[in-house]
This record gives structure tokens, C-alpha cells and sequence, in this order.
């Protein structure tokens, strides 16, 4: 009897699923659509970069002494310049391997690619990430080396920053390095990671910037990278927005195989700036690579560029110091301008940087 009853409350919850369930033809597909993903079914994003043919084919940069070497040992002097961020390129229609090739033409051994905060949240971190792989092959072609520069301007300690676009967080800072590191592992094209590029307090209206803080998040973010790649070089910018390397005098930043930046731009003091520069940056390149990943300049209409002329004498400084250089901004929007349009038509200060890569600029 008990089983009877079983089998008959059985028979009970089947006919009422079946009455429930939607109508389907025989050999017809079910309309029901599959449950979503939970979130506790995602999967760990950091993954090991696909095979890469050409990940080696352009020999790996290092850092050896106050310079940076070749695998022969000899110094390698790179002069080049920066684009305007990758999303912006985009959206305006230019971005592929024509851009790139104006670059190499300029003279370019290295390219500077800006990634601001709030372009790698829009785009997204998957969606932008297949632009820098699509930079770095163009550029692997060109034989072009690439900085990847996290495009943030503020004090990071306190995390206030001068515009919305620069606007991030340390640990967006961290995650984005993190994914840099692992998208670009044993890829020697991509030799420099310039990690925030231009530190800042703005006079204390940010917050007080401190030098022992901004060591440590930036020896933070090397041992993250360091976990993933142990051979690409590391770039540090000091403050007053990546000018003022004075602290190095007292606390360096712990790590291997890193080098500085410095953005001279003429403003930053008042002339005669040469024993200015020796004072601020100059001094570090008898201990470390120094790098100067910005700087540029405008014209008046008529201005000449001659002997006591700020790009001359830049030049003239950096080059006299072994300081690899990438100026601002081979761009038609963004200003210091290289660009007039386009069509590649260059500004004066296009031109005389094009003559600088090719070395042609001091006498």
C-alpha cells in the first residue's frame, strides 16, 4: 500500500511539470535561454600571453650601470617620440599601421603610448588591450621599441588628480599593471613600463606628496610586474609632474633594472636652465639611466629656432648626457604639437624633432 502511494505521488509531480513546461515540437531546439553566469563562476583574467613568433625579434634592452644595453653590451641612445593615446586615435579614425610608419619616418626608435584612466575603464581593459597588441606588432615590424606609460597626473598617496580623465585609484593602478605584465611577459618590443606619469601635488592643493609614500606604492607595483616579467625595464618619475629627481640624492627606489623619468619642459625653471637641469635631474645620470618621456614645444609665428633657442639646447643637454629622449606629441590636437594635421603635415617643432631623431638637430 505504502509503495502504491509512492508511485502514485510521483505520477502526480510529473503531470503537473508537465503541464508547466513550455510546448516544444518534436526536433525543434528549446527556446529557454541558459541561466546566467554567476558571479562565482568567473575565471581568473590573468593569464599567460599567447605564443608570440615575433616576441623576440627585437633584441632585449637591459639596464647595466647608468645605461641601457643591447645583448653586445653596447649603449643604446633612443630618441623618439609620444602619439596621443590609443582610444582617442581610434574614435578620430587613425589608428593603424600608416600612423606607425609616420613614426619610423620621423626617425623614431621609440614610441611613448599614453593610456589614460578613464579610456582603459570605457573601452575596457579586454577591448584595449588588442590595441596595444595591434601597436606593439606594427611596431615589432618597424622595429620600434615601446614604452607603455599609465597616463595619470596627480598624487596617487591621496589619490586627488588634476582632471577627470586622469582620475584612478592605486588599485586600478595596480590591476592595470598587473594586466600589462602579463599581456606583454617575454615580449622584448615592449621594453620600457613608465608606471604614472606625472606625480604631483599641485603646490599642496592635492595633499602632501610624500617621497618615502611614493616609493613604496612604486616598489609595490615593480614586485607585482617583477612576478610576471623580470626583463622588461621599469621607469619612476619623481615629482613636480615628473621633474624633480632630487630625492634619489637620499632614497632610491629598491629594485633592479629600472630607470627615471624627467619631462624638462621649459617652464619648469627659470633660464639659464642648464646648471637648473644639472641641479634637478642631471646629477642622477651618473648613477642610473635617465629617460625624458615628455617635453615639446610652441612656436610664434616667425620664431626662429636657433643656438639660444630651448629645443636646441635640450637637445644639446639630454644628448650630452646619454639621456634617451621622447618628445610631445605627434599629434594634431594635443599640444605641444608635431602635428598640423592628418596628413602628416609637421609643425615647426615636428620638424626640428624630425631633424633631432635623425641626429641632425645640435651642431
Amino acid at each position: 500500500m505504502k509503495r502504491t502511494l509512492q508511485l502514485a505521488a510521483l505520477v502526480i509531480v510529473a503531470l503537473c511539470w508537465l503541464a508547466t513546461a513550455p510546448a516544444q515540437q518534436a526536433g525543434q531546439p528549446s527556446t529557454d535561454k541558459p541561466a546566467a553566469t554567476q558571479w562565482w563562476q568567473g575565471e581568473d583574467q590573468w593569464r599567460r600571453p599567447q605564443p608570440n613568433p615575433d616576441a623576440k625579434k627585437m633584441p632585449r634592452l637591459k639596464v647595466e650601470g647608468n645605461h641601457f644595453v643591447d645583448p653586445d653590451g653596447k649603449t643604446a641612445l633612443l630618441r623618439g617620440l609620444a602619439i596621443a593615446d590609443p582610444d582617442k586615435i581610434k574614435k578620430q579614425g587613425h589608428w593603424n599601421k600608416n600612423l606607425f610608419e609616420h613614426v619610423k619616418e620621423m626617425g623614431a626608435t621609440v614610441v611613448r603610448i599614453p593610456v589614460h584612466p578613464v579610456a582603459w575603464r570605457e573601452r575596457t581593459p579586454e577591448k584595449y588591450l588588442e590595441l596595444l597588441d595591434q601597436a606593439v606588432a606594427w611596431c615589432t615590424k618597424l622595429n620600434i621599441y615601446v614604452i607603455i606609460d599609465w597616463h595619470s597626473i596627480g598624487n596617487l598617496e591621496t589619490e586627488l588628480f588634476q582632471a577627470p580623465m586622469y582620475n584612478t585609484s592605486r588599485q586600478e593602478t595596480y590591476e592595470f599593471w598587473r594586466a600589462i605584465a602579463g599581456r606583454f611577459l617575454g615580449n622584448n618590443t615592449v621594453g620600457f613600463y613608465e608606471l604614472f606619469n606625472e606625480p604631483t601635488s599641485f603646490r599642496g592643493t592635492f595633499g602632501r606628496a610624500r617621497w618615502s609614500e611614493w616609493k613604496r606604492i612604486n616598489e609595490t607595483i615593480i614586485y607585482m610586474i617583477r612576478s610576471f616579467d623580470n626583463e622588461s625595464i621599469i621607469l619612476v618619475g619623481g615629482f613636480d609632474w615628473a621633474y624633480d629627481l632630487t630625492p634619489l640624492r637620499e632614497d632610491p627606489i629598491d629594485a633592479a633594472n629600472i630607470g627615471y623619468t624627467v619631462h624638462p619642459y621649459s617652464n619648469k625653471r627659470p633660464q639659464p636652465w642648464e646648471p637648473r637641469w644639472d641641479e634637478d635631474f642631471g646629477f642622477a645620470v651618473d648613477t642610473w639611466p635617465v629617460v625624458a618621456t615628455e617635453f615639446g614645444f610652441d612656436t610664434r609665428e616667425g620664431e626662429k629656432i636657433d643656438e639660444s633657442h630651448y629645443a636646441r639646447r635640450i637637445i644639446k643637454y639630454l644628448e650630452g648626457k646619454g639621456i634617451s629622449w621622447a618628445c610631445w606629441c605627434y599629434d594634431p590636437d594635443w599640444g605641444p604639437k608635431l602635428l598640423k594635421d592628418w596628413k602628416y603635415k609637421l609643425t615647426p617643432a615636428g620638424e626640428f624633432f624630425k631633424k633631432a631623431m635623425h641626429g641632425n638637430a645640435t651642431p
